[in-house]
This record gives structure tokens, sequence and C-alpha cells, in this order.
């Protein structure tokens, strides 16, 4: 034991071995020598052992735990597995067999069984940190980033962690868009583990998302001169990340070749795909462009079938939240209600993603009368919270009296404050481009809101939408084809369009063309909207961009630039590759005045 504690397992072995010739069955000896073993990855000899264990004592869920732990690391996942259910058959309230058969169904890419048996965990041992962060691990798999949230909260409470279980959750934080913690979290985890690796390409990783490229490009300059030995996933990441930071300085050419040399990192890289399509499309070379989306595409939604396999059943809506309706009839039946005036409540910008929503949200925070906090589904939340107590979206709306309205209100305000340190000076501006689904919801919470409608050529939002990787499993099974995304493009709109006929909200639309034409002029038409005298701060939103540090959208790199007018109809150069979409989308095309028959959209009054 002692030579164990002291991290000697190879003199832990020499004294089990020696006492065992005199005590050949006992079971604590034995237990040493099989620990002993693992730790020095002499992974057969431990197997045998840990098996022995298990026919010497075969009601012991101790035994057949460990069991299965070792053949789990000797690369024996089905038979891990097996020795995981006799464990907890014999203790099936035991939160560690729990918690590593669940790591072991993570090994295994059986995402939606590894959530359940995590969180199995965590309801028996709620206060671990460990079962904590590897269940947010199997839900963030699983894309249940608000589960994983709640996982999280109490994270300050636990460090120091040890430096594996830190980078986890540096990563876990990361997902949920918060890099500034990410890069604190993982700067303490080098001062606790100077040569953790992955930590090390995490951060460089980091750096580059806060743009701090000069500081990015620095630590892999220092990985490359101090680990001597890098294994070939390490190297290959470095790579990748090199290539990411040529992009981001305009070396487009030195960028692909680094990429097209390396090849994507695992079978299921389709980041990779969508990283050299961007590039082959700033370089011009449009077929290759076309044939890494395909491919990007294909293994994305490969993945998707693992964690939400039924949002690409064949009857399955291709958004969900759309599918509903509140009629003139029941709009009228809803009973009138005490609520904020339009200057308490939230600014919403709506719109299409890629329609510019993340521009028009730098514009308004760069004001310092209002305070924007990144894209969060809020009431996505909401309903689904109501949704456990039996509510349906939006037909129940009705049902929401005085109290239910001013509670789904603190719940708002509350998750808000927990993304954003609240300034109550500020008017606060919610940004999420599919709240155009939720348009009856948030004019029930907040009848006087006004809207800024983001609107772009909805063939440039088609083709922009296509060669991004959303994390959102309803955006990227939305985006799996041309065709797809058209329907889900039509569907959002007429959603809004409908609803927007319906309730009245004050709502102003804002053309991405016209914003470029005329910045200073649209900037100032907003801001009237809003009831704002002076826009100048609005104007200078990308240096304010640059200060904030870590933008959460896809356009984090466009937006701390001034406005231009390389997003100008990007589309006719993939005019072959959207003409299967082009009938879909012509409802809009005509409700919105755009045109595909020549590079303007025509002017409406």
């Amino acid at each position: 034991m002692a030579a164990l504690q002291a991290a000697d397992p190879a003199t832990a072995e020499q004294l089990s071995r020696r006492s065992l010739q005199r005590q050949p069955q006992d079971a604590d000896l034995l237990l040493l020598l099989a620990i002993s073993l693992h730790r020095q990855q002499k992974m057969a000899e431990a197997v045998d052992i840990y098996a022995r264990l298990t026919r010497l004592f075969p009601q012991s869920g101790l035994h057949w735990g460990n069991y299965a732990t070792a053949l789990r690391d000797a690369g024996d996942l089905e038979g891990a597995e097996r020795a995981y259910a006799t464990s907890l058959g014999l203790e099936p309230r035991n939160a560690d067999q729990l918690l590593n058969l669940g790591l072991l169904l993570l090994q295994r890419h059986d995402y939606i069984l590894a959530r359940e048996r995590l969180l199995d965990a965590f309801d028996l041992e709620p206060e671990s940190p460990a079962i904590r962060i590897h269940a947010a691990r199997a839900c963030s798999a699983c894309r249940d980033d608000h589960r994983v949230d709640e996982l999280l909260k109490p994270w300050r409470q636990w460090l120091p962690l040890e430096p594996e279980l830190q980078f986890e959750l540096a990563c876990l934080k990361l997902a949920l868009g918060d890099a500034n913690t990410v890069q604190l979290l993982l700067e303490d985890t080098l001062r606790l583990a100077p040569s953790h690796l992955q930590a090390k390409l995490l951060l460089a990783s980091v750096y580059e998302r806060v743009n701090k490229l000069d500081s990015a490009e620095q630590l892999l300059q220092q990985i490359a001169a101090t680990h001597a030995v890098i294994d070939d996933a390490a190297r290959l990441e470095m790579t990748h990340q090199y290539a990411t930071l040529a992009q981001r300085k305009g070396h487009l050419a030195e960028a692909r070749a680094l990429l097209e040399n390396a090849g994507a990192r695992n079978k299921g890289d389709y980041a990779h795909y969508f990283v050299l399509a961007g590039i082959c499309d700033k370089l011009g070379d449009l077929p290759a462009a076309l044939r890494a989306l395909e491919i990007a595409h294909e293994r994305q939604v490969e993945e998707m079938r693992l964690v939400v396999p039924y949002r690409l059943a064949a009857d399955a809506p291709v958004l969900p939240s759309a599918v509903g309706r509140v009629t003139a009839a029941d709009y009228r039946r809803w009973p009138m209600l005490l609520a904020p005036d339009a200057d308490q409540s939230p600014v919403f910008i709506v719109g299409f993603p890629r329609s510019g929503t993340t521009l028009l949200e730098q514009m308004l925070d760069a004001h310092p009368r209002l305070q924007s906090m990144d894209e969060r589904p809020f009431f996505n939340i909401l309903v689904d919270q109501l949704a456990l107590k039996g509510f349906q979206f939006p037909q129940d709306i009705e049902k929401l009296d005085q109290s239910d309205c001013d509670e789904l209100r603190k719940a708002y305000v509350s998750m808000a404050c927990t993304k954003v340190p609240r300034r109550w000076d500020t008017q606060l501006v919610d940004k999420n481009p599919m709240n155009m689904l939720w348009l009856p919801m948030i004019h029930r919470l907040f009848p006087k809101a006004r809207f800024i409608l983001a609107l772009r050529h909805p063939c440039d939002v088609l083709i922009s939408n296509y060669m991004q990787n959303f994390r959102s499993t309803v955006l990227a099974s939305a985006c799996s084809s041309i065709e797809r995304l058209a329907t889900a493009y039509v569907t959002a709109m007429e959603c809004w369009l409908y609803h927007v006929r319906v309730l009245q909200p004050e709502v102003f639309v804002s053309r991405y063309e016209d914003l470029v034409a005329d910045t200073a002029g649209q900037t100032q038409q907003i801001a009237s909207f809003l009831g704002i005298e002076d826009a100048s701060s609005m104007l200078r939103f990308d240096q304010h961009a640059r200060d904030k540090g870590y933008i959460a959208t896809p356009s984090y790199t466009q937006v701390i630039q001034p406005v231009n007018r390389k997003g100008l109809n990007r589309w006719l150069r993939y005019r072959d590759a959207l003409a299967p979409a082009l009938p879909i989308l012509q409802p809009m095309l005509d409700h919105w005045g755009y045109s595909i028959g020549d590079q303007s959209p025509q002017s409406l009054p």
C-alpha cells in the first residue's frame, strides 16, 4: 500500500507477489497485485488477476467493476460492458460503477445511453465534481447544453481540480461559448501541470478564438520546442491550428496546403472539411469547396444519427418550433395582463442565421445604453420547462395567467444574469436568429418589445448557412442539403410573417444590403427606432467587438472588421449549386423583393 501511495507500482508488485507465495488466495493481496500491474500498464497480467478475483468472489460488485475497468483499458469494450452490467446487477446503486460504465459508453460513442447512466450516477452522488463533469460530457455530446449548464453551475467551488478533470471542465465551458473562462481554466491547469499537452493545444485554439493570434502562434511554437515526443493526433491538431492562423492572416494557399496534406483528424472530423471549404471558397475554387462541404455534411449527419436520430426521421419537421400557429381567434382569447413597457423589455434581434444578426448585435452592444449577451436559447428552455408540466406550444399560451408570466420573466432575467454581468442601467439586447420562431411566447411575456428583423438576400443566406458548422442539431440537420435548407428558410419566414400579422409587434426590418450601402444612415434609423438620439458609438462596433474578445457565433472573424461589401451577392458564384433551391425560395424572394436575375435586390418602400 505504501509503495502504491508513493507512485512505485513496481515495488508494490514485488511485495504483493512475495506475500502471495504464503497466502495465494488473499483477496487484498491479489487486489494490490492487480492494481500495481494495472498502473504499470501490464494489462494482460492485470486482467488475469482481476478475473481471478471475480471467480473467487463472484458476488463482489467491487471485483467485477475493477475487472470491467481493466478490460476497458485493455481495449475489450464489449467484455468490459458485460462485466459492468454484472457489477451493477450486484450493486445497482454504486455510483462509481455507473460512472465507469458511462465512460465506457462514451468511448463507444453510445452517447444517449452514456447520458442515462451518468445522470443515474449524478442522482446518487450529486455533489461529486467528477460525476457532474462526466455527466456533462455526455449531455454535451447529445447537444443537451442546458443540462450541461445546470450540471456545471457550481464549478467555481470545485477549483482547483485534478488537471485532467479541470481540462475536461474547460472543454465543456468552451462548448457553452465561455471562452474567456476557458482561458483562465487552462492557464490554471498549466500552472498545476506544465507539461499537459492537450491543455496547451486547447489554450492555443482559445487564444485564436479571442483574437490573440500572436499568443496562439507563440504557444504552438513553444509546444514544438519543449515537447520532445508529440503523438500523431497532437501533431495533426497543431497542423490544423497553424492552418487556421494562416487563414486569419490571409495566407489562404498556405492554409489550404496544410489542411490537404494533413487530412482529417479522425473519421468523424467534419470540422476539417468545413474549414477547408471556406478556404477553397475564398480562393475561388468553387468545385473543391462544394466537394468538401458534401463530405462535411455527410459526416455531420452520421454523428447526428447517434445523438438525435429523431431529427433525421423521414417525417420529422425541418423546424419543429415552426409547426404550430396562434390564430387571430386564439390571440383574442389571451387575457389582458400587466407587462413591462418597451424600454423595460429586451430588444430582440431575429432573422434566419447568417442574415447579419451578429453585426446588428455588436452595433447595439457598442452603445452605452444597451447590453447584449451573444446567442442564448432562453425561450427554447422556458418552453421545454413548461412542456414538463404538460404545456403545449403555442396552443396553450392563452392558459398563462399573470403569475405564470411574471415567473417566466423572472426565469428569463435570471438566465440572462448567468450569462452576462448585468448592467442595470442598460436595456438588454437578445440576439438569437431563431427567436423568430418563438414570437408568440416572446409577445406574451414582452408584448411591447421591439424587434429588429435582419434581412439579407435569401440566396446569400443559403450559401452562407450551407458553409457553416453549426452546433445546433436543428440547424445542422436543416443544412444537410441545399433543398432542405431552402425549405427551412421558407418555413421560418412563413412562421414569422404569419405571427407578425396576427400579433403586430413593433418591427424594424434591417436589410443587410442597405446597411452596407449606407451604414451611417441605416444605423441612425435603427437608433431612432429604439429611441436613441446619438448613434455615433454604434458605428465603432468593430473596435468594441475586438475589445470584447470572444464572440460565440460563426461570424466572429467578420464582426471585428468595419462594414464591407464582401458578403454581397456571394451566391452568384454558386448559382448552379443553388438551382434546386430556387423554386423553393421563390415565395420569399417575391415577398421581400429580391431578384435572381441581376446582382441587386429590388427596392421596396
